[in-house]
């Protein structure tokens, strides 16, 4: 993978750490695995953070902020792959979770009409929580492992390719 890129869009350590929300983790922030940008942390960190974007819970990015420190994968990377699931894609992610779940559990999907009041979500919520976190968790789980493996093909395809480049180019320069 080409880390050039992934490092313009990623903060250096010294920016994460001098966050004042992070400043509880203290030594933690100090173990370089957290930063390093290889095929292990970076397939890592999209699991990470596939996994917890598709979590029906408030407080996504401090769960894989924890989960990054857990598995000592690429935190930022973690973080910013929470952001899949935005005000954008919630409502369709969660949605679809919550059938998937529904139909897992053999449950009938519940009709329901969104209100933006705290009344309709302590009610609603108690009717679907169970479906919406189940599908989600299988989900969750499911796309976690789709990210990594994708990211550990594509990690390897790049460094095939760029070794048979070099190759090809040092047998050139031989030959001339």
């Amino acid at each position: 993978m080409p880390k050039s890129i992934i490092r313009r869009w990623l903060p250096t350590p010294e920016q994460v750490r001098a966050k004042s929300g992070l400043k509880f983790l203290g030594a933690l922030l100090h173990d370089p695995n957290l930063f390093h940008l290889n095929r292990h942390s970076v397939s890592t960190a999209f699991a990470v953070g596939v996994f917890t974007g598709f979590l029906p819970l408030p407080g996504q990015m401090i769960i894989a902020a924890l989960l990054a420190l857990w598995f000592r994968c690429n935190l930022p990377l973690s973080m910013i792959l929470v952001w899949i699931s935005n005000p954008v894609t919630m409502p369709a992610i969660f949605y679809s979770t919550y059938k998937l779940g529904a139909w897992l559990l053999g449950t009938p999907p519940l009709g329901f009409r969104f209100e933006l009041s705290w009344e309709w979500l302590t009610e609603e919520v108690g009717r679907i929580w169970l479906p919406l976190f189940f599908g989600s968790l299988l989900a969750g789980i499911f796309f976690a492992a789709v990210s990594y493996f994708a990211m550990q093909a594509l990690w390897r395809w790049h460094v095939v390719k760029r070794w048979k480049l070099r190759i090809a180019k040092r047998s050139m320069i031989h030959y001339q």
